[in-house]
Protein backbone atom coordinates (compact mmCIF):
# COMPACT_ATOMS: atom_id res chain seq x y z
CA UNK A 1 0.00 0.00 0.00
CA UNK A 2 1.25 3.49 -0.87
CA UNK A 3 2.06 5.50 2.30
CA UNK A 4 -0.64 8.09 1.50
CA UNK A 5 -3.36 5.48 0.91
CA UNK A 6 -5.66 4.26 3.66
CA UNK A 7 -7.50 0.97 3.78
CA UNK A 8 -11.30 1.09 3.58
CA UNK A 9 -12.91 0.87 6.99
CA UNK A 10 -15.75 -1.66 7.02
CA UNK A 11 -18.64 -1.63 9.43
CA UNK A 12 -20.62 -4.83 9.95
CA UNK A 13 -24.34 -4.05 10.14
CA UNK A 14 -27.55 -6.09 10.31
CA UNK A 15 -30.64 -4.83 8.49
CA UNK A 16 -34.06 -6.08 9.60
CA UNK A 17 -37.48 -5.53 8.06
CA UNK A 18 -40.86 -7.17 7.68
CA UNK A 19 -42.89 -5.72 4.85
CA UNK A 20 -46.60 -5.30 4.26
CA UNK A 21 -46.88 -8.92 3.13
CA UNK A 22 -46.07 -9.91 6.75
CA UNK A 23 -44.13 -13.00 5.64
CA UNK A 24 -41.53 -12.77 8.38
CA UNK A 25 -38.28 -11.00 9.21
CA UNK A 26 -35.89 -10.34 6.33
CA UNK A 27 -32.42 -10.16 7.85
CA UNK A 28 -29.28 -9.06 5.99
CA UNK A 29 -25.77 -9.13 7.43
CA UNK A 30 -23.61 -6.71 5.45
CA UNK A 31 -20.22 -5.04 5.46
CA UNK A 32 -20.41 -1.35 4.58
CA UNK A 33 -17.68 1.14 3.70
CA UNK A 34 -17.62 4.66 2.28
CA UNK A 35 -20.40 7.17 2.78
CA UNK A 36 -22.39 8.22 -0.31
CA UNK A 37 -20.95 8.18 -3.85
CA UNK A 38 -18.20 5.85 -2.61
CA UNK A 39 -20.68 3.67 -0.68
CA UNK A 40 -19.95 -0.04 -0.94
CA UNK A 41 -22.01 -2.88 0.49
CA UNK A 42 -21.22 -6.59 0.59
CA UNK A 43 -23.97 -9.03 1.55
CA UNK A 44 -22.50 -11.68 3.85
CA UNK A 45 -25.76 -13.46 4.65
CA UNK A 46 -29.46 -12.99 3.94
CA UNK A 47 -32.22 -15.05 5.54
CA UNK A 48 -35.99 -14.71 5.90
CA UNK A 49 -37.22 -15.98 9.25
CA UNK A 50 -40.98 -16.71 9.03
CA UNK A 51 -43.24 -15.38 11.75
CA UNK A 52 -44.90 -17.92 14.05
CA UNK A 53 -48.34 -18.48 12.51
CA UNK A 54 -50.25 -17.07 15.48
CA UNK A 55 -48.17 -13.87 15.56
CA UNK A 56 -48.60 -13.38 11.81
CA UNK A 57 -52.38 -13.65 12.15
CA UNK A 58 -52.38 -11.11 14.99
CA UNK A 59 -50.29 -8.67 12.95
CA UNK A 60 -52.54 -9.03 9.91
CA UNK A 61 -55.60 -8.46 12.09
CA UNK A 62 -54.14 -5.26 13.55
CA UNK A 63 -53.19 -4.07 10.08
CA UNK A 64 -56.74 -4.75 8.90
CA UNK A 65 -58.12 -2.48 11.63
CA UNK A 66 -59.35 -5.07 14.14
CA UNK A 67 -59.80 -3.35 17.52
CA UNK A 68 -57.42 -4.50 20.27
CA UNK A 69 -56.55 -3.25 23.74
CA UNK A 70 -53.36 -1.35 24.54
CA UNK A 71 -52.20 -4.40 26.52
CA UNK A 72 -52.57 -6.58 23.42
CA UNK A 73 -50.74 -3.99 21.31
CA UNK A 74 -47.87 -4.01 23.81
CA UNK A 75 -47.74 -7.82 23.66
CA UNK A 76 -47.50 -7.78 19.86
CA UNK A 77 -44.88 -5.01 19.96
CA UNK A 78 -42.75 -7.09 22.34
CA UNK A 79 -43.29 -10.31 20.38
CA UNK A 80 -42.13 -8.69 17.13
CA UNK A 81 -39.06 -7.20 18.83
CA UNK A 82 -38.16 -10.64 20.22
CA UNK A 83 -38.52 -12.26 16.76
CA UNK A 84 -36.37 -9.51 15.22
CA UNK A 85 -33.72 -9.88 17.94
CA UNK A 86 -33.62 -13.65 17.38
CA UNK A 87 -33.18 -13.07 13.64
CA UNK A 88 -30.26 -10.71 14.35
CA UNK A 89 -28.63 -13.26 16.63
CA UNK A 90 -29.16 -16.19 14.26
CA UNK A 91 -27.81 -14.49 11.15
CA UNK A 92 -24.50 -13.81 12.89
CA UNK A 93 -23.82 -17.50 13.53
CA UNK A 94 -20.57 -18.49 11.76
CA UNK A 95 -19.78 -14.80 11.09
CA UNK A 96 -17.88 -12.09 12.89
CA UNK A 97 -20.37 -10.17 15.06
CA UNK A 98 -22.07 -6.99 13.89
CA UNK A 99 -21.64 -3.68 15.70
CA UNK A 100 -24.90 -2.07 14.57
CA UNK A 101 -28.49 -3.06 13.74
CA UNK A 102 -30.94 -1.13 11.57
CA UNK A 103 -34.48 -2.33 12.24
CA UNK A 104 -37.39 -0.99 10.23
CA UNK A 105 -39.85 -3.04 12.28
CA UNK A 106 -43.32 -4.12 11.19
CA UNK A 107 -45.69 -1.48 9.81
CA UNK A 108 -49.20 -1.91 11.16
CA UNK A 109 -50.61 1.52 10.30
CA UNK A 110 -49.71 4.24 7.82
CA UNK A 111 -51.53 7.53 7.32
CA UNK A 112 -50.06 9.84 4.67
CA UNK A 113 -50.03 13.59 5.32
CA UNK A 114 -53.54 15.01 4.94
CA UNK A 115 -54.66 11.48 4.01
CA UNK A 116 -53.39 12.16 0.47
CA UNK A 117 -52.61 8.49 0.01
CA UNK A 118 -56.24 7.68 0.77
CA UNK A 119 -57.47 9.78 -2.12
CA UNK A 120 -58.50 12.83 -0.06
CA UNK A 121 -57.63 16.43 -0.76
CA UNK A 122 -55.26 18.55 1.29
CA UNK A 123 -56.69 21.40 3.38
CA UNK A 124 -54.83 24.22 5.17
CA UNK A 125 -55.41 22.41 8.47
CA UNK A 126 -54.56 18.91 7.26
CA UNK A 127 -52.70 16.77 9.78
CA UNK A 128 -49.19 15.48 9.53
CA UNK A 129 -48.79 11.91 8.47
CA UNK A 130 -48.50 9.07 10.95
CA UNK A 131 -46.82 5.71 10.63
CA UNK A 132 -46.50 2.98 13.26
CA UNK A 133 -43.86 0.26 13.13
CA UNK A 134 -43.90 -2.35 15.90
CA UNK A 135 -40.85 -4.18 17.24
CA UNK A 136 -39.22 -1.56 19.45
CA UNK A 137 -35.55 -0.93 18.93
CA UNK A 138 -34.77 -0.50 22.63
CA UNK A 139 -35.76 -4.11 23.30
CA UNK A 140 -33.82 -5.39 20.27
CA UNK A 141 -30.73 -3.55 21.52
CA UNK A 142 -31.19 -4.98 25.03
CA UNK A 143 -31.68 -8.57 23.83
CA UNK A 144 -28.79 -8.54 21.33
CA UNK A 145 -26.37 -6.24 23.13
CA UNK A 146 -25.91 -4.39 19.81
CA UNK A 147 -26.63 -0.71 19.21
CA UNK A 148 -29.91 -0.53 17.28
CA UNK A 149 -31.38 2.20 15.09
CA UNK A 150 -35.15 2.04 14.63
CA UNK A 151 -38.23 4.25 14.12
CA UNK A 152 -36.83 5.54 10.84
CA UNK A 153 -40.00 7.18 9.49
CA UNK A 154 -40.95 9.58 12.26
CA UNK A 155 -38.34 12.32 11.66
CA UNK A 156 -39.38 12.75 8.02
CA UNK A 157 -43.07 12.71 8.96
CA UNK A 158 -42.54 15.27 11.73
CA UNK A 159 -41.47 17.92 9.20
CA UNK A 160 -44.33 17.18 6.79
CA UNK A 161 -43.01 14.27 4.72
CA UNK A 162 -44.67 10.93 4.09
CA UNK A 163 -41.94 8.96 5.83
CA UNK A 164 -42.00 6.81 2.70
CA UNK A 165 -40.44 5.63 0.56
CA UNK A 166 -37.15 5.79 2.48
CA UNK A 167 -35.02 3.47 0.34
CA UNK A 168 -34.49 5.72 -2.76
CA UNK A 169 -31.42 7.51 -1.33
CA UNK A 170 -29.77 4.12 -0.83
CA UNK A 171 -30.86 3.06 -4.34
CA UNK A 172 -29.32 6.25 -5.73
CA UNK A 173 -25.85 5.48 -4.43
CA UNK A 174 -25.89 1.71 -5.02
CA UNK A 175 -27.85 1.39 -8.27
CA UNK A 176 -27.41 4.57 -10.29
CA UNK A 177 -25.66 4.47 -13.68
CA UNK A 178 -23.60 7.15 -15.47
CA UNK A 179 -25.61 7.00 -18.70
CA UNK A 180 -28.76 4.98 -17.98
CA UNK A 181 -31.99 6.17 -16.38
CA UNK A 182 -33.39 3.40 -14.20
CA UNK A 183 -36.57 2.59 -12.31
CA UNK A 184 -35.95 0.51 -9.21
CA UNK A 185 -39.32 -1.12 -8.63
CA UNK A 186 -39.89 -2.81 -5.31
CA UNK A 187 -42.86 -5.18 -5.25
CA UNK A 188 -43.67 -6.10 -1.67
CA UNK A 189 -47.19 -5.99 -0.31
CA UNK A 190 -47.23 -2.45 -1.68
CA UNK A 191 -45.25 -1.44 -4.78
CA UNK A 192 -42.89 1.52 -4.78
CA UNK A 193 -40.62 2.98 -7.42
CA UNK A 194 -37.45 5.05 -7.38
CA UNK A 195 -36.67 6.74 -10.69
CA UNK A 196 -32.92 7.40 -10.86
CA UNK A 197 -31.72 9.52 -13.79
CA UNK A 198 -28.23 9.12 -15.28
CA UNK A 199 -25.57 10.07 -12.74
CA UNK A 200 -24.40 13.45 -13.98
CA UNK A 201 -25.22 17.09 -13.33
CA UNK A 202 -27.86 17.71 -10.67
CA UNK A 203 -29.00 14.08 -10.85
CA UNK A 204 -29.78 13.58 -7.16
CA UNK A 205 -32.35 16.39 -7.18
CA UNK A 206 -34.07 14.78 -10.17
CA UNK A 207 -34.78 11.47 -8.44
CA UNK A 208 -38.48 10.77 -8.04
CA UNK A 209 -40.06 8.07 -5.87
CA UNK A 210 -43.49 7.08 -4.61
CA UNK A 211 -45.73 4.14 -3.77
CA UNK A 212 -47.24 2.88 -7.03
CA UNK A 213 -50.12 1.01 -5.35
CA UNK A 214 -50.76 -2.68 -4.67
CA UNK A 215 -47.84 -5.04 -5.09
CA UNK A 216 -48.60 -8.48 -3.69
CA UNK A 217 -51.15 -7.35 -1.08
CA UNK A 218 -54.36 -7.96 -3.03
CA UNK A 219 -52.92 -11.05 -4.74
CA UNK A 220 -51.91 -12.70 -1.48
CA UNK A 221 -55.24 -11.93 0.17
CA UNK A 222 -57.14 -13.29 -2.85
CA UNK A 223 -55.03 -16.46 -2.99
CA UNK A 224 -55.69 -17.14 0.69
CA UNK A 225 -59.42 -16.50 0.20
CA UNK A 226 -59.78 -18.49 -3.02
CA UNK A 227 -57.79 -21.45 -1.67
CA UNK A 228 -59.72 -21.43 1.65
CA UNK A 229 -56.46 -20.80 3.48
CA UNK A 230 -54.51 -23.62 1.83
CA UNK A 231 -52.14 -21.12 0.17
CA UNK A 232 -50.85 -17.72 1.22
CA UNK A 233 -49.32 -16.67 -2.12
CA UNK A 234 -49.23 -17.64 -5.79
CA UNK A 235 -45.85 -19.33 -6.28
CA UNK A 236 -44.16 -18.02 -9.45
CA UNK A 237 -47.58 -16.64 -10.45
CA UNK A 238 -48.50 -20.09 -11.78
CA UNK A 239 -52.16 -19.96 -10.71
CA UNK A 240 -52.65 -16.52 -12.25
CA UNK A 241 -50.80 -17.61 -15.40
CA UNK A 242 -53.44 -20.30 -15.97
CA UNK A 243 -56.14 -17.63 -16.16
CA UNK A 244 -56.97 -14.71 -18.45
CA UNK A 245 -56.93 -11.09 -17.25
CA UNK A 246 -60.15 -9.10 -17.64
CA UNK A 247 -58.93 -5.82 -19.11
CA UNK A 248 -62.20 -3.85 -18.73
CA UNK A 249 -62.09 -4.64 -15.01
CA UNK A 250 -58.48 -3.48 -14.76
CA UNK A 251 -59.44 -0.21 -16.46
CA UNK A 252 -62.29 0.18 -13.98
CA UNK A 253 -59.97 -0.38 -11.01
CA UNK A 254 -57.39 2.07 -12.38
CA UNK A 255 -59.97 4.83 -11.96
CA UNK A 256 -59.37 4.63 -8.20
CA UNK A 257 -58.32 8.06 -6.88
CA UNK A 258 -54.94 6.95 -5.53
CA UNK A 259 -53.56 6.10 -8.97
CA UNK A 260 -54.21 9.65 -10.16
CA UNK A 261 -52.73 11.52 -7.19
CA UNK A 262 -49.44 13.17 -8.14
CA UNK A 263 -46.33 12.20 -6.14
CA UNK A 264 -45.06 12.41 -3.49
CA UNK A 265 -47.57 9.88 -2.23
CA UNK A 266 -47.67 6.77 -0.08
CA UNK A 267 -50.20 4.13 0.81
CA UNK A 268 -50.62 0.77 2.52
CA UNK A 269 -53.01 -1.97 3.54
CA UNK A 270 -55.28 0.71 4.97
CA UNK A 271 -56.35 1.24 1.35
CA UNK A 272 -55.22 -1.84 -0.57
CA UNK A 273 -56.25 -4.42 2.01
CA UNK A 274 -59.00 -6.87 2.87
CA UNK A 275 -61.94 -4.55 2.19
CA UNK A 276 -60.49 -3.52 -1.17
CA UNK A 277 -59.85 -7.16 -2.12
CA UNK A 278 -63.44 -8.14 -1.35
CA UNK A 279 -64.70 -5.26 -3.49
CA UNK A 280 -62.48 -6.55 -6.31
CA UNK A 281 -64.00 -10.03 -5.94
CA UNK A 282 -67.47 -8.50 -6.00
CA UNK A 283 -66.63 -6.54 -9.16
CA UNK A 284 -65.32 -9.74 -10.78
CA UNK A 285 -68.67 -11.48 -10.35
CA UNK A 286 -70.18 -9.31 -13.09
CA UNK A 287 -67.70 -10.85 -15.54
CA UNK A 288 -68.18 -14.41 -14.26
CA UNK A 289 -64.46 -14.87 -13.69
CA UNK A 290 -63.09 -18.13 -12.32
CA UNK A 291 -60.42 -18.04 -9.57
CA UNK A 292 -57.50 -18.18 -12.03
CA UNK A 293 -59.01 -15.31 -14.04
CA UNK A 294 -59.45 -13.27 -10.84
CA UNK A 295 -55.78 -13.75 -9.94
CA UNK A 296 -54.69 -12.96 -13.49
CA UNK A 297 -56.74 -9.76 -13.34
CA UNK A 298 -55.34 -8.72 -9.95
CA UNK A 299 -51.83 -9.42 -11.25
CA UNK A 300 -52.63 -7.23 -14.25
CA UNK A 301 -53.74 -4.46 -11.90
CA UNK A 302 -50.36 -4.50 -10.17
CA UNK A 303 -48.51 -4.44 -13.49
CA UNK A 304 -50.80 -1.87 -15.11
CA UNK A 305 -50.74 0.46 -12.09
CA UNK A 306 -46.92 0.43 -12.13
CA UNK A 307 -46.77 1.25 -15.83
CA UNK A 308 -49.54 3.86 -15.49
CA UNK A 309 -47.45 5.51 -12.76
CA UNK A 310 -44.40 5.68 -14.99
CA UNK A 311 -46.24 7.09 -17.99
CA UNK A 312 -48.19 9.61 -15.95
CA UNK A 313 -45.63 10.93 -13.47
CA UNK A 314 -42.09 10.34 -14.73
CA UNK A 315 -40.24 13.13 -16.58
CA UNK A 316 -39.20 10.47 -19.10
CA UNK A 317 -39.47 6.71 -19.34
CA UNK A 318 -36.52 4.74 -17.95
CA UNK A 319 -34.04 2.84 -20.07
CA UNK A 320 -34.18 -0.11 -17.68
CA UNK A 321 -36.46 -1.41 -14.93
CA UNK A 322 -34.95 -3.43 -12.08
CA UNK A 323 -37.31 -5.35 -9.80
CA UNK A 324 -36.79 -6.33 -6.17
CA UNK A 325 -38.91 -7.65 -3.32
CA UNK A 326 -41.04 -10.78 -3.22
CA UNK A 327 -42.94 -9.83 -6.37
CA UNK A 328 -39.71 -9.98 -8.39
CA UNK A 329 -39.97 -13.78 -8.10
CA UNK A 330 -43.49 -13.81 -9.58
CA UNK A 331 -42.60 -14.85 -13.12
CA UNK A 332 -46.07 -14.16 -14.51
CA UNK A 333 -46.12 -10.65 -13.04
CA UNK A 334 -42.67 -10.00 -14.48
CA UNK A 335 -43.84 -11.19 -17.91
CA UNK A 336 -46.90 -8.92 -17.78
CA UNK A 337 -44.72 -5.94 -16.83
CA UNK A 338 -42.34 -6.68 -19.68
CA UNK A 339 -45.24 -6.89 -22.14
CA UNK A 340 -46.69 -3.56 -21.00
CA UNK A 341 -43.29 -1.84 -21.04
CA UNK A 342 -42.60 -3.17 -24.57
CA UNK A 343 -38.94 -2.51 -25.43
CA UNK A 344 -37.79 -1.35 -21.97
CA UNK A 345 -35.88 -4.30 -20.45
CA UNK A 346 -37.24 -5.61 -17.13
CA UNK A 347 -34.75 -7.44 -14.92
CA UNK A 348 -33.95 -7.67 -11.21
CA UNK A 349 -31.42 -5.92 -9.01
CA UNK A 350 -29.60 -9.27 -8.77
CA UNK A 351 -28.38 -8.60 -12.31
CA UNK A 352 -26.51 -5.48 -11.17
CA UNK A 353 -25.08 -6.99 -8.00
CA UNK A 354 -27.66 -6.19 -5.32
CA UNK A 355 -29.85 -8.95 -3.89
CA UNK A 356 -33.47 -8.55 -5.03
CA UNK A 357 -34.70 -10.61 -2.08
CA UNK A 358 -32.85 -8.65 0.61
CA UNK A 359 -32.46 -5.17 -0.90
CA UNK A 360 -34.89 -3.59 1.57
CA UNK A 361 -33.13 -5.16 4.57
CA UNK A 362 -29.78 -4.03 3.13
CA UNK A 363 -31.19 -0.52 2.74
CA UNK A 364 -32.11 -0.27 6.42
CA UNK A 365 -28.64 -1.46 7.36
CA UNK A 366 -27.29 1.43 5.27
CA UNK A 367 -29.76 3.90 6.79
CA UNK A 368 -28.63 2.84 10.29
CA UNK A 369 -25.00 3.22 9.21
CA UNK A 370 -25.73 6.72 7.91
CA UNK A 371 -27.60 7.63 11.09
CA UNK A 372 -24.61 6.55 13.13
CA UNK A 373 -22.35 8.77 10.99
CA UNK A 374 -24.75 11.73 11.11
CA UNK A 375 -25.67 11.53 7.41
CA UNK A 376 -29.30 12.30 6.39
CA UNK A 377 -31.23 9.34 5.03
CA UNK A 378 -34.32 10.78 3.37
CA UNK A 379 -34.71 12.27 -0.09
CA UNK A 380 -37.14 15.22 -0.05
CA UNK A 381 -38.07 14.60 -3.70
CA UNK A 382 -39.24 11.13 -2.65
CA UNK A 383 -41.00 11.76 0.66
CA UNK A 384 -42.19 15.32 0.14
CA UNK A 385 -40.33 16.57 3.21
CA UNK A 386 -39.01 20.14 2.93
CA UNK A 387 -35.44 19.16 3.85
CA UNK A 388 -33.03 16.33 4.53
CA UNK A 389 -33.04 14.94 8.08
CA UNK A 390 -31.32 12.27 10.13
CA UNK A 391 -33.51 9.16 10.23
CA UNK A 392 -33.93 6.82 13.16
CA UNK A 393 -33.49 6.71 16.91
CA UNK A 394 -30.37 5.09 18.36
CA UNK A 395 -30.55 2.66 21.30
CA UNK A 396 -27.26 1.51 22.79
CA UNK A 397 -26.84 -2.22 23.25
CA UNK A 398 -24.75 -2.19 26.41
CA UNK A 399 -25.75 -0.21 29.49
Amino acid sequence: MHPTETAAVFTRVIGLISGTSVDGTDAALVEISGTELDLKVELLAGVTYPYPAELRERILAVGAGVAISMAELAEIDDAIAIVFAQAAQNIQIAHQPATLIGSHGQTVYHRPPADRGMGKKTTPHSPLGYSLQLGRGALIAHLTGIATVSNFRVADIAIGGHGAPLVPRVDAYLLSHPQEGRCIQNIGGIGNVAYIPPRHGDWLAKIRAWDTGPGNSLLDLAVEHLSAGAKTYDEDGNWAASGTPCHPLVEQWLNQDYFHLPPPKSTGRELFGVTYMHQCLKDAQAYQLNPADVLATLTELTAASIVHSYRTFLPSMPQRVLLCGGGSRNLYLKQRLQLLLTSIPVGTTDEVGLSADFKEAIAFAVLAYWRNLGIPGNLPTATGAPQEVLLGEIYQGQY
